[in-house]
């Protein structure tokens, strides 16, 4: 459920290594303000990519099954067979509140 990071350094302007690329920087704090003052990047998220899908009916979840009738030794049995075919995903979600981005560098609560 996890790993929902930025897999490449440098994607977002806050995110970067905090590993000494400036002498003159003291801390995480100041690299956010001087990146923050030269690009105009918000930490907040306001989208994100939905889990759900469309079938054919237009009918909307996450995993669709069909009712299929198997005859073994004389009996009838029905079974559910998932359809992984002609589903379309529901694309790109709003969000109702914003979220912090995950590679966003700052603490926000120490305990």
């Amino acid at each position: 459920m996890g790993g929902s990071g930025s897999k490449s350094r440098g994607l977002w302007s806050f995110a970067g290594s905090g590993i000494g690329s400036d002498p003159a920087s003291g801390g995480n704090e100041q690299t956010l303000s001087r990146l923050g003052a030269s690009r105009s990047c918000t930490p907040f998220v306001f989208t994100r990519r939905s889990s759900l899908y469309y079938d054919e009916d237009g009918d909307l979840a996450h995993e669709f099954y069909e009712e299929t009738i198997v005859t073994k030794n004389g009996r009838k049995r029905a079974k559910l067979k998932k359809i992984q075919k002609n589903l379309i995903p529901q694309g790109m979600v709003k969000l109702d509140h914003p979220r912090i981005h995950v590679d966003f560098p700052v603490v926000l609560c120490e305990v």
